[in-house]
């Protein structure tokens, strides 16, 4: 297999187009056309995961975290991230990383601290914006069905539960050939009318490359009359964080002890407990300040992250409690998760879960 024909299976599970816009993901060092040995997956690539992966004759890093974030002005190797770089190039390992356009679908990290947790019946916290599109195309009657089809085929008309999902209505289009013209049908330079459909369908913005290829090659007409707005609709299924419920409600404290033990934190820094049982829980894996109010808003008895400061644990304001329980270890399952996918995808491939320490912080 090459690099891209393994990226493009996590891209299944983590579409790119999810990333938040301050990001960076996908292939972040490496040629995509090289043939992959064997993976090496990671939460973070440092240089020991790099001699982890040399040593192990791994020459494509699978990394959640992207050792690359901010412009690479210089390669002198005077940082730990250049010299992350210097030695994969050097060796010929490839680097990828799909950072939080995994945190944003419903099979990815949230969904990954639920589980060891077992918080049930999972939501997401915060639906990220602007995912849905709508196309808006003309088409003969008689070959409305067969473009409705390659549509459909291609992911679109998907409508939470319901799939097939499309508006229809009969009109008439017009329309006069030019010279250059190769009409489908009438004639050049007169004008022709024709009985048509509008067709309308709904699809996420991940599989819009694979939505107008559909309509490209299965529409009848030279030139394709059609128009794709972003609609401001919420995507339940995609976004930030998510929030669910106990199977058995406990108390408080009860259940941070459980946190710690299930999550491996070394400790969990917290708001003020409010001595009443926890139910509904919210998670964000990583830093989830931003978080706090969606939480609050969501009915969560508790919300479980890492990353707060002090000034924000008193957003907390005896509605909930917040618990930060480290940035490392909300998302150290995360490799977990890549490992156990990547091998039902590639089940004969080598597939190797780094046994590299990679969380810069340490306890007293």
């Amino acid at each position: 297999m090459t690099v891209k024909e393994v990226t493009d299976i996590i891209e299944d599970l983590a579409p790119l187009p999810y990333a938040e816009s301050f990001d960076n993901v996908g292939l972040l060092v490496g040629d995509g056309n090289a043939k992959v040995s064997r993976i090496l997956v990671t939460l973070d690539t440092l240089e020991n995961v790099v001699d982890e992966a040399i040593a192990n004759k791994c020459n494509l890093i699978v990394s959640f975290h992207p050792i690359i974030f901010g412009g690479l002005k210089k390669l002198t190797g005077k940082s730990y991230v250049e010299r992350v770089v210097i030695k994969a190039i050097k060796n010929d390992i490839a680097i990828y990383s799909m950072h939080t356009a995994l945190d944003n679908v419903p099979e990815g990290v949230n969904a990954k601290i639920c589980e060891v947790l077992g918080i049930k019946n999972p939501k997401i916290l915060i639906p990220q914006k602007e995912t849905i599109k709508k196309l808006t195309t003309y088409v003969p009657v008689k070959d409305a069905e067969t473009l409705r089809e390659a549509l459909f085929d291609a992911g679109a008309g998907n409508i939470g539960n319901y799939s097939n999902c499309s508006f229809n209505a009969n009109g008439q289009g017009s329309y006069k050939a030019g010279e250059k013209a190769n009409p489908t049908i009438g004639e050049i330079g007169k004008i022709h009318y024709e009985e048509e459909i509008q067709l309308n369908i709904t699809f996420s913005k991940a599989k819009q490359a694979k939505i107008m290829k559909a309509l490209f090659t299965s529409h009848p007409y030279e030139e394709v009359a059609y128009e794709v707005i972003t609609l401001e609709n919420s995507n339940q299924n995609i976004g930030l964080g998510m929030v669910g419920e106990l199977e058995t409600a406990m108390d408080d404290m009860t259940f941070l002890k459980i946190v710690k033990q299930k999550m491996g934190a070394e400790g969990i820094r917290h708001s003020e407990l409010l001595n009443k049982k926890i139910q509904k829980v919210a998670v964000l894996g990583g830093s989830g300040a931003f978080a706090i109010e969606a939480a609050k808003a969501s009915g969560a008895d508790i919300l479980i992250t890492a990353d707060i400061k002090y000034h924000e644990f008193y957003k907390a304001e005896g509605k909930m409690i917040i618990a930060d329980i480290g940035h490392y270890e909300s998302e150290q399952f995360t490799k977990n998760l890549l490992v156990d996918y990547l091998t039902k995808k590639i089940p004969n491939f080598a597939i190797r879960l780094s046994e590299s320490k990679t969380n810069p912080i340490k306890y007293l």
